[in-house]
């Protein structure tokens, strides 16, 4: 009988999971006899259905005082997680993202002799470059997203592996199109559709799904649609706002249907400039949060669409900028403004170039593969 090979992957939020799924999925079709036991959610379990253990909704915390408050949980969840990992004796442990969680895990599967892959880098290159040391010791193959990455880790003596973006691949496979089929399933006029992506968490959604929706009470030119994390309830939504339109689980059929985005800092920028929708950034936290951040984070900006670039394409509402006003203002400049709309969308082609082809996960999947056989 064939041993299988034992994969176990830990994701921690909503990208992690696609980029996860899509992971596996690469393995397996590549060979068909590994088994996967990880931590992730939904996209995941499809991929391996009895292998999860513990769910992303249980895991997201964000900022550093919403760290600290969670602490407990944190450091029960690492010693649940350890104990997964030993009981199930993988071949390999490969860590997506989720850096504060993950590097800890990594440093103790080291100590254990598993084999350590990370397969899209901690933002080091923003802040917490002190990281890089510890990824030098415990990581066995770090594979990098973001072009620029591979030249950061260089300056450190770490030869990593650019596989471009998996976001790429996602959104090619499934050849969304704008359809007036999407508009009459959720019930949407003709008017052009304002997609608002407020995050993932329940406490950044908080904080800034409020403003965003104040910032559009007199955008009457268009309908307004919020892409509805799929940890999170309409119902929660209904208590910022029972008449705007939800559409769950279909961010990205909103996308190829959306003429222009209000969309909160995060992997979500970057998609919906692959989309090709103008879009306004925005980021606020907690004021304590926010402090302790501005003092070491080492990046020019926060949307991943202006640090490939490395220009404002897209304009950055943080903090104290990030109120109804500015936005509103933003927008107004993206759907009435040809010159300055296309001007956008020109440096969202030129981003799409740099980024180059696809098949990341394959690649990713087919160099692990070799590695730990």
């Amino acid at each position: 009988m064939i041993r299988k090979e034992k994969l176990f992957v830990i994701a921690g939020e909503a990208s992690g999971d696609l980029h996860g799924a899509n992971f596996m999925q690469a393995v397996l079709d590549e060979n068909s006899n590994v088994e996967f036991e990880f931590w992730g959610g939904n996209k995941m379990q499809s991929v391996a259905p009895n292998g999860l253990k513990k769910h992303i909704n249980e895991l997201a915390f964000m900022g550093f005082v919403e760290v600290l408050m969670n602490i407990r949980t944190i450091l029960s969840n690492i010693s649940l997680c350890k104990k997964n990992i030993e009981e199930f004796q993988p071949d390999a442990l490969v860590l997506i993202d989720y850096p504060g969680f993950n590097l800890r895990i990594a440093e103790w599967a080291k100590t254990k002799g598993i084999k350590v892959y990370y397969y899209i880098s901690p933002q080091v290159w923003a802040w917490k470059q002190n990281r890089v040391h510890k990824i030098k010791k415990v990581v066995d193959e770090m594979y990098v997203i973001l072009p620029f990455e591979k030249d950061f880790y260089k300056k450190f003596d770490i030869d990593v592996n650019y596989v471009g973006h998996p976001l790429i691949d996602e959104i090619k496979k499934h050849n969304f199109q704008a359809s007036d089929e999407f508009r009459k399933k959720h019930g949407l006029d003709d008017r052009p559709i304002l997609a608002m992506l407020p995050g993932s968490r329940k406490q950044e959604v908080s904080k800034k799904l409020p403003i965003m929706l104040k910032a559009v009470e007199n955008l009457t030119s268009h309908q307004i649609v919020i892409a509805g994390a799929p940890t999170l309830t309409k119902e929660f939504y209904a208590e910022f706002n029972d008449q705007t339109q939800i559409i769950h689980n279909e961010t990205y059929e909103l996308l190829a249907n959306s003429n222009v985005a209000i969309v909160t800092s995060g992997t979500a920028t970057l998609e919906t400039a692959l989309f090709k929708v103008p879009e306004v950034v925005c980021y606020k936290g907690s004021s304590i949060s926010y402090a302790i951040a501005k003092r070491l984070i080492k990046v020019k900006y926060i949307s991943l669409v202006n640090l490939i670039m490395d220009k404002e394409v897209v304009k950055e509402l943080i903090q104290n900028e990030c109120t109804p006003e500015n936005i509103e203002d933003e927008v107004n400049k993206l759907v009435h403004d040809s010159d300055y709309r296309n001007t956008v969308l020109a440096s969202y082609d030129e981003l799409e170039k740099i980024l180059g082809g696809g098949g990341a996960s394959k690649k990713v999947a087919q160099s692990l593969l070799k590695t730990i056989r």
